[in-house]
This record gives C-alpha cells, structure tokens and sequence, in this order.
C-alpha cells in the first residue's frame, strides 16, 4: 500500500537552531512514525546557525544554486539557499526570491496528498492555495502569528492586499489551526465556516526540558556559582519584546542579590546593550545564543525567567518559550495587558507572576516591589506547579498526536 504523503512547506526547519524549526521537527517526526512519508520544503539555516546541528545534518546541491538536500531522520529535506541579510532591501529581495524557487520545487514533488505550513509568512499559506489546486491535495494552515494584525500598518493599499490573502487562506484552506483561545476569538469572525479553524496549541519536549544538573555543563566565569536570584530571558531580542521595564528594574533593583541574564541575538541587542552600558547596570549579563543541548541546564541555572511584551504587538504573538520554562519547573516574571494569550495562559496557573499595569513607572513598581519580597522557596513551588501543567497538557507526544488526528481526518493515514 503507497503511504499518503505530505509536504511540510515551511520557513524554518532543521538544521536551523529556533523555536518554530524545533517545533515542525517534532511534528515532521510524529507523522513519520504515524505512517506518512513526509517531504520537508524549506530554506538554508539563516536564523541561527548551529555548527553542531549543521554537522548532524549536512546539506549537499542537488540543483545547483537553486536547492540543497539533506536528511533529517530518513526523511527528504530541500533547502532554498537563504541569508539573513543586514540590509530590509536585500531581506525582502531573499523572500521573494524563496518564495518563488520553492512554489517551482514544490511542483516537482510528486504524489502530494496535504500541503502542512505555519506563519510566519502569510504568504506561504496563500503560495500553497495555489499549489494544492494544481495538485489536487489538501491544505492545512497552522497561525503562530496573526498576520497581517501583527504588522500594526496603516490603512493603504498593502494592508487592503493582505486582508484579502488573509481572507483567501482562512476561507480556502482545508483546515487551520491556531495556538491558543485568545488566537482563535481574534480570527474567528474572519472565517466563513468557523468549523474549518481548530485550537492546537504549542508544546514542548519534556525528555529534554526538565530540571536538571548544571554545575558539570555550564562554563562557571560565564554562569558563576552565586547566592543571588538570576533572572533569565534567552530568545529573540527583538520588537515582540519590551525592554525598556528591563532596564528601568535592573536600575530599580540593584539593591538586591539580583541578577539579570539575557541570551540571544536580534535587532534590539545593540539598543539594549548601548543602554546597559550607558546606564552602567553591572547586575545585567547580555550572552549570544548558547546551544540548545544546554538549554535545560541554563534554564535550571535560573531562579525566574521574565517575559516583558511589546504592547503593540502583545496580542497577536504567543512567545513558545514559555513551555520550556516551564518544563524546566521554572516560574515566569509576565509584564503584558489583560486578555493577551499569555496572560490568558498563564492566568491562576500558580507558575507566574503577572503584571498587566500599562503605565511605566507603575509597573516597575509592581515588578520591583514583588521581587523584594519573594523568596525562593516559593519560586521553587511556582516552577513545580508549572511542570505538572506541561505534562498534562502540553507534551511532545499529547500535541503532535492531534496535529496526526486533524491530518488523518482530512486524507488518512
């Protein structure tokens, strides 16, 4: 009997070391295992090149300067070759540029039953309404990021041409699905037939983020042995995030055994490090991403990992990190309005501090005051209850099984 096949067309995937490849690498396997053959179409590592994944995964040309192929547990992995350019012009040249080499690629792929892809981009779900019609499979869309909402534009032209994609994808695909209820109310009324959208949220891989031992792993000058709190963020240092509370309660709180660490890279790293610099916060630490094999054992570093959102862009974005930390029974430091989908998360969770005070001065107040007061024993207890909440709801294996069930429904296994 020939399996069903399906198409995972997706921006990132392995060897690229972020959230969302991490994410569709677990899903890509859960379909292998469920009886699919699975074909991934993708771009070259350009977000964050890990040279420890890339060795796991070596790519090699299999049409020259348009596509590389590579293996990723047996399965069939095409590469569009892809640059994280400096430059917004050469960026946007990239996109367009990928966009149109995998639509051609993906024609070539034969015997394609279902069409699997997540935004970011819109236009990749709009790309494959297009491409199942000449296939004559199924789509399924899956939303991390409402778009075009999320780009808060003006009204104009562009917007206009968005709206009406938006509309196409959501109206034409087979099935979307988004991460979580807030997700689901903002979109809902933008569907014909709201039975087409489906809630499934993000998960996290509990073998490998869980509490664990750090002191063998993590170099001591870099992560030193102290008696203080260390408050972590480690991920995107970008727009989604807000980090002017940061700075304000590193100044706040330097009276306190209190030290704030964050690791990643983003376009607001030089803003934030001209700021600790020029402000002279000793007690922030600003690292570049560490690998990910070491991430539960950074995470079990931590005493608190703080999450301060962008209230421009805080309802349309859902960080995943968040599973992490709490799989690594680590308690989260919130700064975002009401009825945004991680306060709507993490709301009576006992795993989270929650601040929903938009004026400045007030919320550093509130963050500042808490962390005066707070000890770590009652952290350790927020960190358990947000463990047991993972394991219940939110695993590797519970959530890429309904991502199987949705598949299985719509063309079989």
């Amino acid at each position: 009997m020939v399996k069903k096949r399906v198409l995972i067309h997706t921006l990132i995937f392995s060897p690229d070391g972020v959230s969302t490849a991490y994410l569709y690498n677990d899903i890509a396997i859960k379909l292998k295992q469920r009886g699919y053959d699975v074909v991934i179409l993708t771009t070259t590592p350009h977000f964050n090149i890990v040279k420890e994944q890339l060795n796991e995964q070596p790519m090699k040309w299999k049409v020259w300067g348009f596509c590389k192929v590579s293996k990723f547990h047996e399965m069939t992995v095409l590469h569009v070759p892809q640059k994280k350019f400096k430059s917004t012009l050469l960026r946007l040249l990239g996109f367009v540029y990928w966009h149109i080499v995998s639509f051609f690629i993906g024609l070539t792929i034969r015997h394609v039953d279902l069409i699997l892809s997540p935004s970011p981009p819109l236009t990749i779900g709009f790309l494959n309404l297009g491409l199942a019609r000449m296939k004559g499979c199924k789509v399924v869309y899956n939303v991390q990021e409402i778009y075009p909402d999320i780009l808060k534009m003006k009204e104009g032209l562009a917007l206009k041409i968005l709206k009406w994609m938006e509309h196409k994808v959501y109206n034409h695909s087979d099935a979307v699905t988004t991460i979580d209820q807030i997700f689901y109310n903002t979109i809902a009324d933008r569907f014909e037939d709201k039975r087409n959208l489906h809630i499934i949220p993000n998960f996290v891989d509990t073998d490998l983020y869980r509490q664990c031992k750090w002191e063998e792993y993590l170099d001591k000058k870099i992560f030193p042995n102290t008696n203080s709190i260390k408050i972590l963020y480690a991920g995107n240092i970008g727009f989604a995030q807000d980090w002017d509370p940061l700075l304000d309660l590193a100044e706040k709180t330097n009276d306190l055994a209190v030290n704030y660490i964050v690791i990643g890279e983003g376009v607001k790293k030089p803003y934030l490090e001209e700021e600790v610099k020029k402000r002279r916060l000793y007690n922030v630490k600003i690292l570049p991403y560490q690998p990910r094999n070491l991430m539960p054992q950074i995470l079990s570093y931590s005493n608190l990992n703080f999450i301060f959102m962008n209230p421009k862009m805080e309802g349309d974005g859902f960080p995943s990190k968040v599973y992490t930390i709490m799989a690594c029974e680590r308690p989260l430091l919130i700064a975002s309005s009401n009825d945004t989908p991680i306060v709507n998360f993490l709301m009576d969770k006992g795993c989270a501090k929650i601040v929903t005070e938009k004026d400045m001065t007030k919320k550093v107040e509130e963050l500042s005051d808490w962390l005066h007061h707070i000890s770590k024993e009652e952290l350790l207890q927020m960190g358990r209850n947000g463990r047991q909440i993972i394991l219940k709801n939110y695993t590797k294996e519970i959530v890429t099984n309904m991502y199987a069930d949705l598949i299985n429904k719509l063309i079989g296994a």
